[in-house]
């Protein structure tokens, strides 16, 4: 006869967490091993880690010390604390923490430190299940450990950190260079992303400094809002009819991007030289984009003075 799955309460299968539960799980790794991609053994239990002991210490397949935390409640935050500082002082590879019910942050916070860190974490959800008669038997549920698509995860994060990092130096070097020159953009400060800008004159008209990996340009950027399409537009066409003023203003010819299928217009100068991705061009890239903005500006502002928009 084939009977059914009831779960009672843990702590009338286990009565003390380290006496009981944490002594069971010692003699019976496998069932623990069963959940997760390590296969443990020689488990040994109240492990010193400096001030505090652990609840088990095991060893991987490789030798690796991995923790294992046990608690016999609701996740909290003593405990992420502790599983932590366990990981560290021990120097272990991985970090297991086994709780009665995983709360959402927690599971989160878990999530974050495999995306994050050299090291793996697995947070198991632990329940007492009794099958008809039978005497309880502990359910373990993996919900969440490290994986590839985590540590891919991770490691875009991190590179994109990077690229902010270096966006943000990219920025500094060239608004100091830009200080010595014009007061166009001496009130910005450097940012992470791809472009900075300073006001045209006229509301939603911007004039902005724009990187890519290994290329750069500065630009006009016309964009008056939500449901002003139509008005970029035609502020675009204005400027526009005086092409060849402004091109023989500016000393060059220009990149005119009316962008039909998008709400915004641009114009635009690319600089081939190099981008935030080439420091040791930086010193040649920057005053090349401060002089073309320069020149960029004193050839629209004249043309910019004399549109009739409202402010927005």
């Amino acid at each position: 006869m084939i009977q059914k799955i009831s779960r009672i309460l843990l702590r009338d299968a286990f009565k003390h967490e380290a006496y009981d539960f944490t002594k069971w799980l010692q003699d019976n790794l496998d069932v623990l091993n069963d959940c997760i991609d390590l296969t443990l053994s020689n488990a040994d239990r109240e492990a010193a880690a400096g001030d505090f002991s652990v609840d088990l210490v095991a060893e991987d397949e490789l030798g690796n010390k991995v923790i294992i935390e046990n608690q016999l409640e609701k996740s909290n935050h003593d405990h992420l604390g502790k599983l932590i500082t366990y990981l560290v002082a021990m120097e272990a590879r991985a970090a297991i923490w086994i709780v009665s019910e995983p709360r959402p942050e927690h599971v989160s916070a878990i999530t974050w430190l495999n995306e994050s860190s050299s090291a793996s974490f697995y947070l198991l959800k632990l329940e007492a299940i009794k099958i008809g008669d039978s005497d309880p038997a502990p359910l373990l549920t993996l919900i969440v450990g490290p994986s590839d698509a985590t540590k891919a995860v991770g490691k875009a994060k991190q590179e994109f950190a990077e690229r902010y990092d270096i966006r943000r130096d990219f920025w500094t070097r060239l608004l100091e260079h830009a200080k010595t020159k014009t007061k166009l953009h001496a009130t910005i400060s450097p940012g992470r992303y791809a472009w900075i800008g300073t006001g045209a004159g006229k509301s939603g008209l911007g004039l902005n400094y724009v990187t890519w990996e290994h290329e750069t340009c500065v630009e006009l950027y016309i964009d008056r809002g939500k449901n002003r399409e139509v008005e970029n537009k035609a502020i675009f066409d204005t400027l526009h009819a005086k092409k060849d003023e402004i091109e023989r203003l500016f000393g060059d010819s220009l990149e005119w991007d009316r962008l039909d299928s998008k709400r915004a217009s641009r114009i635009r100068k690319t600089i081939n030289i190099g981008g935030w991705k080439d420091p040791e061009k930086w010193g040649e890239i920057h005053p090349e984009m401060v002089d073309t903005m320069i020149r960029l500006e004193k050839a629209l502002k004249p043309h910019i003075q004399k549109l009739e928009i409202e402010a927005v």
